[in-house]
């Protein structure tokens, strides 16, 4: 049921095969396996297709605050789905402490001994409080489901994108937005009409509501957990398959002798398929130097990606150590050593420059492979 990416010579996304074929076609040298930014595996053919006819791919993306889905499906088979770890909990926090930084700053800059009126207060050079920008943790969060989607159109022939589209109603008796959840605003609603053009980019873009996915999703029978942060195929990635669908079904009126009313109608299978957690690593930004000064009043350097050994923060690396290997991404190094973590970014060890073997440079993706699948059904 797994489906395997395939490009032509030039680099055009094709229909997927099975990964039987696609082990044919490497040893036969038809083709070369391949790894995109998101750690996904493909194959690239060598020679010209017979056929290089596609069928009709659809990408859903259902957005979130902390957590996202998104899903690759066609008319027969379900070909990708993911769980997003937005950033954006970490982005804010460390707004917040360059905030408290730059205070500081110009705390210890002022001599307060001189008359206010001579004092070195910086004046605003413009009108800050009137800007069109995002939010930096909502940018954050939208530009990661954007390059998440990028990726996989390199590799896959989507022709539509299904986004699910927040919108708060008017409750007309207390007169107040957001009737069900007594709130009129929601960090998700933010940024969409700016991820809707970058969406349409790359394809047709049509917008859903939540209610519609859910409807379809229930028709579809997959269910959903109520553990949000669950790192699960039926978390998210279930809405992402039930948007995906809407390509295939549609919610029609029928008519007969005897009744009438609106079913779905139109074809689409659910099968097993390629499961992945993608997240950003969460390395800290080069500052100015440490909130906390040491003894003496000297503070060092923090942050930024460069270590001493040729070797950058986020690049996937393979150790050894005590005869065992380790494969994992670079988080740190010291004046011998460099330190390796996992997808958690738990640190697995430290380990001799010398024994430490780059793999891939950092693409400021990391992605996790689970063994979670969403079950097969038909409709």
């Amino acid at each position: 049921m797994l489906r395997v990416p395939v490009l032509s010579p030039k680099g055009k996304p094709l229909m997927p095969t099975k990964p039987s074929r696609a082990r044919r076609w490497i040893k036969e040298g038809k083709a070369i396996k391949r790894f995109n930014n998101l750690g996904q595996f493909y194959v690239q053919l060598l020679v010209e297709p017979l056929n290089s006819k596609t069928q009709p791919i659809s990408c859903g993306l259902d957005p979130g605050k902390h957590f996202s889905g998104v899903a690759i499906q066609s008319a027969k088979f379900t070909l990708f789905t993911a769980h997003l770890e937005l950033p954006f909990k970490k982005v804010r926090e460390r707004m917040d402490n360059r905030r408290m930084m730059r205070r500081g700053r110009r705390g210890r800059r002022i001599n307060r001994k001189l008359p206010f009126h001579l004092r070195a207060h910086r004046q605003k050079r413009f009108n800050n409080r009137k800007q069109g920008k995002l939010p930096p943790s909502i940018r954050a969060n939208r530009q990661l489901e954007s390059r998440v989607v990028q990726e996989l159109c390199k590799v896959f022939p989507v022709t539509d994108i299904y986004f699910e589209y927040v919108k708060a109603d008017l409750d007309l008796t207390s007169g107040r937005k957001g009737a069900k959840s007594g709130k009129g605003f929601s960090a998700v609603m933010v940024g969409q009409k700016w991820m809707l053009k970058q969406l349409a980019k790359l394809g047709n873009v049509h917008t859903i509501s939540g209610w519609q996915t859910s409807n379809l999703r229930k028709h579809l029978r997959l269910e959903k957990s109520k553990n949000k942060s669950e790192q699960t195929a039926s978390s998210h990635a279930v809405d992402g398959i039930a948007l995906a669908c809407y390509q295939f079904l549609e919610y029609k009126s029928h008519h007969s002798l005897n009744n009438h009313g609106r079913s779905w109608q139109g074809n689409v299978t659910i099968t097993p398929c390629q499961f992945m957690v993608i997240k950003r690593p969460p390395i800290s930004r080069r500052q100015l130097h440490l909130m906390l000064p040491s003894k003496g009043g000297k503070r060092r350097k923090y942050g930024g990606t460069i270590t001493r050994h040729g070797i950058r923060k986020g690049d996937f690396v393979k150790a050894k150590k005590a005869g065992k290997v380790f494969y994992g991404w670079c988080s740190g190094d010291t004046a011998k050593q460099v330190s390796v973590s996992d997808f958690n970014w738990k640190r697995l060890g430290q380990f001799t420059a010398s024994k430490v073997v780059l793999l891939q440079r950092s693409t400021g993706l990391i992605g996790k492979q689970e063994a979670d699948f969403v079950g097969a059904t038909a409709c």
